[in-house]
């Protein structure tokens, strides 16, 4: 997000688009590998109700994580490594391998498919999957045009205190669902 929000305010719309472009479409592989290699593990009971709780606590962990960050790092040591590896020169396959390079972004995915498919939020079947999927596609790519329109328009108004708050907001989206998340299995717990 900062790599658009810099690159759309020096270079302009374009060059910040297609930053964007590149980041949906690897985001829409990890969505897509999320739902289609890791669905079919829920079947069980007992996974099915361990993936719960893992993706309760990892929703906790990840919107307080978001929710209490006092800075935002400029890059991770992952995608330091493979930017390093494969130099990426044109503005899209900068934002693939930005993407590319944050393994988180393939375990959130991971951790959204259970969680959807646990809760029976989603049926578990190719069409539901692929509504998901093109979802993923349409809301990514409307965030990184509307990011990369209003960086470009913006000359660098999106200050870095602007972006945190960004991601203190989506934490506290994340622990809203946690909560939810957990109220469910506190109801599943008392039921049984």
């Amino acid at each position: 997000m900062l790599r658009v929000r810099n690159e759309g305010a020096r270079r302009g719309f374009g060059w910040a688009f297609l930053i964007g472009l590149g980041a949906t479409i690897m985001e829409v592989i990890y969505c897509a590998i999320a739902f289609a290699g890791f669905t079919h593990l829920f079947d069980s009971r007992l996974i099915k109700a361990t993936m719960e709780l893992v993706s309760f606590l990892l929703m906790l962990f990840l919107g307080l994580k978001y929710l209490l960050a006092r800075s935002l790092p400029a890059t991770t040591r992952s995608i330091e490594t493979v930017e390093h590896r494969l130099h990426p020169h044109t503005a899209f396959w900068t934002g693939f391998v930005r993407c590319l390079g944050n393994p988180g972004v393939l375990l959130w995915w991971i951790t959204i498919s259970a969680t959807f498919i646990s809760h029976e939020w989603m049926d578990d079947t190719w069409p539901s999957k692929g509504a998901c999927v093109l979802g993923v596609a349409l809301g990514c790519f409307a965030w990184f045009t509307l990011l990369s329109f209003l960086a470009s328009r913006g000359h660098g108004r999106f200050s870095t205190h602007t972006l945190l708050r960004m991601s203190q907001f989506s934490g506290a989206s994340v622990l809203g669902v946690a909560i939810v998340t957990g109220v469910r299995l506190i109801g599943l717990l008392a039921h049984h």
